[in-house]
């Protein structure tokens, strides 16, 4: 390429670039001019805008203003109403505390007057009453003169006559106050126990030391008996019982205390007499199977004791002695039947006064446990039942306190304890329950005549009713009616503190007036 061809490029590149530019520079100018014409709208409209949003808020600022105002007046006349109502109630109070603090002067002043009055009276008083003393110390000394008696036996016969006419009173007061007392105390208490005795209904079968056991005929005896009398020692010796064998027709009689032993004896004995085999070997055999069977039995009796009084599991060694009460009688009263029925009543108790029916329940049925060891142990029943009861896992406090202590033989500090206490009396004395050996049957009533007659207005008592009533005669001579109230009162209390019996006793004092006379 030439060089007249590149100036050719070259100018013509620097004629397009200058035309270039003026043509942007016309359409630069044209554009800015209809910006600024758009820009010069927009401001006046905004200018418009501005003007009418600033009317606008002058406008609504002033009326604000007047509302606030307005506001602000209604408030301050409120404050304003409410300052004059308490200026008003302050000066009524104000005039009520004037009206009070008159009435406090005229009451001081009152008093003043009244005070000075007093003081005249109290000093005419004293004048009258030495006036008065002086004149009662010549009218008794004219009295005593007249009399011819001392003042001493003067006193002594006014406190008698005193006495004799305060006694009517003092027996009417006592009285009252014993039927109160009895409407009062033993209402409640007889509605507790009564409910607990209705709600409970058990039954109990007399047994004693003696087991018969029925044989298809009496050839059966000489085998019983055996060659030599070997088989029947072989039996004792194996049992532990004693086998009578006499002259009854068709029994045999099996003797001992204790019941489990006699129980496994009677099965023993039934098993061989079914079977025909007698002889020592054979016996030995029956009653170790005989002895596993009743093990058995007493772990099912003791499990069935506690579902009925519906307890939880215990440990099986008080299991099988609560077992073990079944075949045990205190009084000929079989003493598992007598544990459950103090374990309902000891709970409905409780129930009743708002406590653990559960562990009431708990505290009655193992209560007598010491009874299935005692003859094992030494000691009494409660102690024994307790330390059984530790010693196979029983930590529950209650339960060891009514174990050991439902007989009185410690302190009792144990609710339950009183109330298993209670269950027991009254299983033991509900009629029918057990029996009393006649020396102990006439020795209380002994006591209770003995007692009665240490009164010295009783010239008679007679103890009816099992000793259930106390009837005793008064001497009319000696008492009067009101007396005899009191001394019945006072046989009762002596009765309460010197003798231990269930249930209640009756004492009635009969003031009874004899005339003989004679006809000739």
């Amino acid at each position: 390429m030439t060089s007249e061809q590149l100036v050719y490029i070259f100018l013509s590149g620097l004629l397009f670039s200058v035309i270039g530019y003026a043509i942007a520079t016309v359409f630069y100018r044209t554009k800015l001019n209809s910006l600024n014409a758009d820009n010069n709208s927009l401001i006046n409209e905004a200018k418009a805008k501005a003007d009418k949003i600033i009317k606008d808020a002058e406008l609504f600022s002033k009326e604000d203003s007047l509302r606030r105002k307005e506001d602000l007046n209604k408030s301050f006349e409120n404050i304003r109403l409410d300052l004059r109502d308490q200026e008003k109630r302050l000066e009524k109070r104000e005039d009520a505390i004037e009206d009070k603090a008159r009435d406090m002067l005229k009451r001081e002043r009152l008093t003043e007057v009244l005070q000075n009055q007093l003081q005249d009276r109290k000093n005419e008083t004293e004048v009258k009453n030495k006036k008065f003393a002086e004149i009662l110390e010549k009218q008794e000394k004219r009295l005593l003169d007249i009399s011819g008696i001392s003042r001493d036996l003067a006193e002594k016969m006014l406190f008698e006559n005193l006495e004799r006419t305060l006694s009517k009173q003092v027996a009417d007061k006592l009285k009252k106050h014993d039927d109160h007392l009895k409407d009062s105390a033993k209402e409640s208490a007889r509605k507790i126990l009564a409910m607990a005795v209705q709600r409970y209904a058990s039954q109990h079968s007399v047994e004693s030391t003696v087991s018969t056991v029925d044989i298809p005929n009496d050839d059966i005896k000489g085998r019983i008996i055996g060659r030599e009398g070997r088989n029947i020692r072989t039996f004792q010796n194996v049992t532990g019982v004693d086998l009578i064998v006499d002259d009854t027709p068709g029994v045999v009689v099996v003797s001992a205390f204790d019941s489990v032993r006699r129980e496994i004896a009677r099965l023993s004995l039934l098993k061989l007499i079914q079977d025909g085999r007698i002889h020592p070997t054979k016996i030995e055999e029956v009653v170790k199977e005989s002895q596993e069977e009743m093990e058995k039995h007493i772990m099912e009796v003791g499990r069935e004791a506690l579902n009925e009084v519906g307890m939880g599991p215990l440990n099986d060694k008080l299991v099988q002695l609560l077992g073990r009460l079944k075949f045990r009688t205190s009084y000929s009263q079989n003493v598992l039947r007598h544990s459950i029925e103090v374990a309902f009543l000891a709970g409905m108790l409780a129930d009743e006064l708002g406590l653990d029916g559960r562990l009431a329940r708990k505290c009655g049925l193992l209560h007598d446990i010491g009874k299935a060891a005692d003859h094992e142990m030494e000691g009494g029943h409660p102690k024994i039942g307790a330390e059984l009861a530790r010693k196979y896992g029983e930590s529950n406090p209650d339960v060891l306190h009514a174990i050991a202590g439902h007989h009185d033989d410690i302190t009792v500090d144990h609710i339950y304890t009183v109330l298993v206490a209670t269950a027991d009396a009254i299983s033991a004395a509900r009629p029918g329950a057990r029996r009393e050996t006649l020396e102990k049957y006439v020795k209380r009533l002994e006591e209770l005549e003995a007692i009665a007659c240490g009164f010295p207005d009783v010239e008679q008592a007679f103890a009816i009713q099992a000793g259930r009533e106390l009837r005793v005669i008064a001497s009319a001579a000696r008492t009067t009616d009101e007396q005899a109230i009191k001394t019945c009162h006072d046989i009762a209390r002596a009765i309460e503190d010197q003798m231990n019996y269930p249930g209640e006793i009756k004492v009635t004092v009969i003031r009874e007036l004899r005339v003989v006379d004679v006809a000739k």
